[in-house]
């Protein structure tokens, strides 16, 4: 059986990802950090991570793609999740009884409108993410609490749902990405994430990512990391796709000469977003 780390505990948004992710049993191994699932993969405790990179309303975990690069790890699949936000409680409490309520900070941003509409004098009380809020009221049972969550989460930690899709938006997606200590080679690979650095002048930028331009290779994504202890210096992060192999390795050997420190993260087969209409 695979042993996956995953930030957060059983019932997270994470478990879900690697659930669907690998379409078969696991045991996912709780970690309270991301640096701690890095290490988890980078010492052979488990046999992969998975890990959120991005989500469409909160943006990019910056400090994770530094982490991808610190540790060496290789990113060998990613997977969409679609993120539904859930108001849950104890049995027995009431949305009058109210005053409380437990999650994650970007769960919280994700909600804000039906907070502030619904439940705008209640405390908010951040946490580690949405399944230890949930099992927090469920164990400690604080009075008049009310936790943000999945329904899994719900159902683990037998708490009753008042009201279900309260994110602001309904089209609200996470990306997540499954790292391995060493690569994985698919014939199926048609994505490549990268970073490299650029010179400082004018088009140098521009230079490099006109490269894949001309080979006919996507951009899907391009994000600047700043290089830590070295103001105004940043690690260019991109995520290529291409339909022609070929096309790929051409253009990785042209690039090269636009670039500095260029370092392929994994090369893998695309996930699918199924966009949700509700």
């Amino acid at each position: 059986m695979k042993r996956i780390a995953v930030q957060g505990i059983v019932g997270s948004f994470h478990e879900d990802a690697a659930v669907k992710y690998f379409e078969e049993e696991i045991e996912v191994v709780e970690c309270k950090s991301f640096t701690s699932v890095c290490e988890m993969v980078d010492s052979d405790q488990v046999d992969y991570a998975v890990m959120a990179i991005e989500n469409s309303i909160a943006g990019s975990l910056l400090k994770n793609y530094q982490l991808i690069r610190d540790y060496h790890l290789r990113i060998i699949g990613e997977i969409y999740l679609h993120i539904q936000m859930n108001l849950m409680v104890s049995p027995g409490v009431k949305a009058k009884d109210i005053t409380n309520i437990y999650s994650h900070p970007v769960a919280f941003q994700q909600c804000m409108e039906y907070i502030e509409q619904y439940f705008p004098d209640a405390k908010l009380h951040e946490g580690m993410d949405t399944a230890a809020a949930a099992k927090l009221i469920s164990d400690e049972r604080p009075p008049n609490a009310a936790a943000i969550g999945n329904l899994r989460s719900a159902e683990l930690y037998n708490l009753e749902i008042l009201e279900t899709g309260i994110e602001t938006n309904k089209k609200n997606y996470t990306r997540f990405l499954v790292l391995s200590k060493h690569g994985n080679p698919t014939e199926k690979a048609n994505k490549a994430s990268l970073c490299f650095e650029v010179g400082h002048f004018y088009g140098s930028l521009a230079s490099a990512l006109n490269v894949f331009a001309e080979n006919e290779i996507n951009l899907a994504k391009i994000q600047s990391v700043p290089v830590i202890g070295k103001p105004n210096e940043y690690t260019i992060h991109v995520d290529i796709e291409w339909g022609k192999p070929h096309n790929y390795d051409k253009a990785i050997h042209q690039v090269l000469k636009s670039v500095s420190s260029l370092a392929i993260l994994g090369e893998y087969e695309r996930g699918e977003l199924h966009m949700h209409d509700q």
